[in-house]
């Protein structure tokens, strides 16, 4: 009854308002799955993490943390222990209370290895999880870790109930809740009605429309059939950008574009033939022809719009002769033949890898571009290692630790780093995790990013800015330095 009576409110307040009670919002990539726990996929998180599933402690469009589903936390002096004080009233969307317990359930959950989470050296550093009342949960970590907060915040930590199957039926606690599934057309999320913050969402439901192809989107968003694309292509975001029924935001999307090199296949695993691929890409020309200068070139694993990013663009300029000197030295003095594999659901990736294989032609390296479905790529490319080249994004993860630790012992599995492996990097990467000042964090970071650069373990390309193309009446949107997009003071007149 009371879901029903909050539903018929909001349709007058919308309604006498002028107010509309639907968002429809075209995104060019369907998630493989709904569980960003246990699935690696940056749609899930895109889609539902701020939306659906909420933190313990989460980041706001400014990039700033604050207190989530804990009201409040405190540390120890050593670094050791977190203490979070829950509010009151919390509960998920299939009616069993948010209290210290589901926490802890939660996060025990995280860190059994039968779980499969992606990246379960995020929470390594735990020891126990205590149950101190019905809202306090004690954390205790192994050794002190500056990161930990910000781990928390993302979309790998969510809290969740420990039933049911989240990869087809979400629950969470956040201000939409799951309302079906049409893949390959669709996702809708409602609105919650026992949300804990009061006049949040603002929106009654939520369409997520799964539409690849750019002219498409263009289209949908022409016609009124969409209210706001997500990622929308460059090209068409100067068009729109001039047009007075329609509105774009922008801003650095603190995701990393790499051409990911598999370092376990010949011959990339010769760190010349690397160094070739990297004076071999022009960042300037990818950011021009793909980009139509949204995108701010880089030169390490961290993006360029946070305070840990040191500047290595010069470690490999743009230098073709120098490219065909290395390939000659490695003993490829007619070039190669290799593959790029790429995922044509991202169309923004295609069209650089489509530049890439350009620009390595010049120096000799002929590049057949593959395109495969997502969940291919995913298979083959992420959890395989079966490819020669990639191009993708790795989404900023708000502290240089987790950011780069897959590049440190943890993953020698990695994707890109199963052919490689340096022990200094180790070593600074380990001290990086555990030291608490932060001017020595941001020192030791700008040579781990150095030795990451020199070793060409992959080539970095640019930090590609988020554009958001909705019509004019749409507000409360803002850009996240999270791949989030984030709805709940989203409206639209």
């Amino acid at each position: 009854m009371y879901r029903i009576l909050s539903a018929a409110v909001i349709g007058l307040f919308c309604s006498t308002f002028g107010l509309s009670s639907e968002l429809v919002v075209a995104v060019s990539t369907e998630p493989p799955s709904l569980d960003p726990t246990t699935h690696a996929a940056a749609a899930i998180d895109l889609l539902l993490h701020h939306n659906l599933y909420e933190n313990l402690v989460q980041v706001d469009a400014q990039g700033r943390l604050h207190g989530q589903l804990a009201a409040s936390w405190e540390s120890s002096e050593d670094g050791l222990v977190y203490t979070f004080h829950l509010r009151e009233g919390i509960r998920f969307h299939d009616g069993t209370p948010c209290d210290a317990a589901a926490v802890r359930a939660s996060f025990l959950r995280l860190m059994d290895p039968a779980t499969g989470v992606p990246h379960p050296e995020y929470f390594q550093a735990i020891a126990e999880i205590e149950v101190v009342d019905e809202l306090t949960v004690r954390f205790r970590l192994v050794a002190p870790n500056p990161a930990f907060l910000s781990i928390l915040a993302l979309a790998d930590a969510v809290v969740t109930p420990t039933t049911g199957d989240l990869a087809t039926e979400p629950v969470g606690t956040g201000p939409f809740a799951f309302a079906s599934w049409r893949p390959g057309d669709r996702l809708i999320l409602v609105r919650n009605p026992d949300y804990y913050l009061p006049g949040v969402p603002r929106l009654e439901r939520v369409v997520f429309r799964f539409i690849p192809d750019p002219a498409a989107q263009l289209a949908a968003l022409r016609a009124g059939d969409v209210d706001l694309v997500v990622d929308v292509a460059p090209e068409i975001a100067t068009i729109l950008a001039e047009t007075p029924a329609f509105r774009v935001v922008s801003g650095p999307m603190n995701l990393v574009q790499i051409l990911s090199i598999n370092t376990a296949r010949e011959p990339f695993s010769d760190l010349r033939v690397r160094q070739a691929l990297a004076y071999a890409v022009d960042r300037a020309e990818v950011i021009r022809l793909v980009s139509y200068g949204y995108g701010t070139p880089l030169g390490s694993h961290i993006p360029t719009a946070t305070p840990y990013y040191a500047d290595m663009t010069w470690v490999y300029p743009y230098d073709p002769a120098r490219a065909r000197e290395l390939l000659a030295e490695a003993g490829h003095p007619n070039g190669l033949d290799i593959s790029l594999t790429l995922p044509e659901n991202y169309r923004f990736h295609v069209r650089t890898g489509e530049v890439i294989a350009a620009q390595l032609s010049r120096v000799g390296i002929r590049a057949r571009i593959e395109l495969v479905d997502w969940p291919t790529w995913l298979e083959r490319v992420f959890a395989q290692a079966d490819y020669d080249l990639t191009v993708i994004g790795h989404p900023w993860r708000l502290d240089p630790a987790p950011m780069l630790t897959v590049y440190g012992p943890e993953r020698p599995d990695y994707y890109f780093r199963r052919g490689w492996n340096d022990p200094e990097l180790d070593r600074l990467l380990s001290l990086g995790e555990s030291i608490l000042d932060e001017g020595a964090r941001k020192a030791i970071y700008t040579v781990c990013q150095y030795l990451i650069a020199r070793d060409a373990v992959n080539v970095f390309l640019q930090d590609p800015h988020r554009i958001l193309a909705m019509r004019a009446g749409v507000a409360g949107v803002e850009v996240y330095p999270l791949y989030v997009l984030d709805l709940r003071n989203a409206a639209k007149r």
